[in-house]
């Protein structure tokens, strides 16, 4: 009998393959689209942060704060008419982004977790939802989801990758790339004033001083809740699908 050849999208050589790269970029689009359809999350708070941060340790205070503020606001999404309206989404790893997923789990809601492979700190916390546990491969990817899904973004003190997912979020609000206002809260004055001197930036001119309105300091997890209820702008109804941020440019 003939031997019959693979199909193409079930020969791992090839979806692993340097030609496969563009199914396997498209897949992490198109597979959280699909669970998130499924499991009828239509909007975001996301936390960033640390995945360093420890109890006890230099950033330990910051832990339970992210701890109690995903809490605070896992209870309220889910007062809203319709139920869960807001979930609480993080990088799925430690740190803060374990703290964040704790406090939705103490508040008895579902949360995300958008995990990404790394040799080193990165392994999926045991606090996210299990259906809404994501692994990603590609930054840029996981990057697209915190961003389509978000209706504000809270950022807790963090190294590299927190700045870069932070000033993603900036970039596109400061370019009015996207069809609605992302409420971004600094987490931790004392901590980003020093880190980032947003008023040189002003000074020297290489940003606005409008600019310096995209974004709010908060100190505690209730002030931070109190500019959240006020900022966040959500349909009178619970929408039937995922509200993504759209770009204002077509395409």
């Amino acid at each position: 009998m003939a031997h019959s050849p693979t199909l193409a999208y079930h020969d791992p050589k090839f979806i692993d393959s340097d030609e496969g790269r563009p199914i396997r970029i498209v897949s992490e689009y198109l597979a959280p689209l699909r669970t998130f359809s499924e499991c009828a999350v239509t909007a975001t708070v996301v936390f960033f942060g640390s995945a360093r941060a420890r109890s006890g340790a230099v950033l330990g205070a910051y832990v339970d704060q992210a701890t109690e503020l995903a809490r605070l606001v896992t209870e309220w999404g889910r007062s809203l008419p319709g139920g869960e309206r807001l979930i609480v989404c993080s990088g799925g790893g430690p740190g803060i982004m374990e703290a964040a997923n704790r406090g939705a789990a103490l508040a008895g809601g579902r949360s995300i977790g958008l995990n990404i492979g790394l040799p080193q700190e990165q392994r999926p916390n045991p606090f996210i939802t299990p259906e809404l546990s994501f692994e990603f491969h590609y930054f840029f990817m996981r990057k697209l989801w915190f961003a389509h899904l978000a209706h504000a973004l809270v950022t807790f003190p963090g190294g590299f990758g927190t700045l870069d997912e932070l000033f993603e979020i900036l970039t596109l609000a400061q370019t009015r790339k996207l069809d609605r206002s992302i409420p971004v809260l600094l987490y931790g004055s004392d901590y980003w004033k020093e880190v980032i001197n947003f008023e040189a930036l002003v000074r020297h001119g290489t940003i606005a001083a409008a600019d310096l309105e995209l974004f709010c300091f908060v100190d505690d997890p209730q002030a931070a809740l109190a500019v959240l209820k006020r900022r966040i702008v959500l349909a009178p109804e619970p929408p039937s699908a995922p509200c993504f941020a759209k770009s204002r440019i077509p395409g």
